[in-house]
């Protein structure tokens, strides 16, 4: 997960706990609606300065937030090596058994020997 697509998950979740709209955390953070909007989708990139004043506009202190981002960031990366350790067994799983299946079926060619 890119770090945009956390901090905006984390912006939207917060602004709707504190049931704030976009256009009151735009008025009170003095940040175009667009460009929240933006932010929250994970489309665009946020300063320094923005993510201080969107902190705030919603009263959370900046090092509490960005404890949240990385607790996002920590699960998804959890679940996506969970996604690849189940896929990787999978796989194994599918080669072993197509390699089982292989040798136990006997060719045509083992057939046709054996019956002469």
């Amino acid at each position: 997960m890119l770090l945009r697509y956390a901090i905006g998950h984390v912006v939207r979740r917060v602004r709707r706990e504190r049931a704030k709209t976009l256009q009151q955390l735009s008025g009170e953070a003095r940040v175009s609606l667009p460009y929240i909007s933006e932010i929250e989708r994970g489309r665009k990139e946020v300063s320094s300065e923005i993510l201080a004043t969107l902190c705030a506009a919603l009263d959370v202190p900046m090092d509490v937030f960005l404890r949240e981002v990385s607790t996002v960031l920590a699960r998804d990366a959890a679940a996506t090596s969970i996604i690849e350790l189940q896929s990787a067994r999978e796989q194994r799983e599918s080669s072993a058994s197509r390699s089982t299946a292989t040798r136990s079926t006997p060719s045509r060619s083992t057939e046709v020997l054996l019956a002469a």
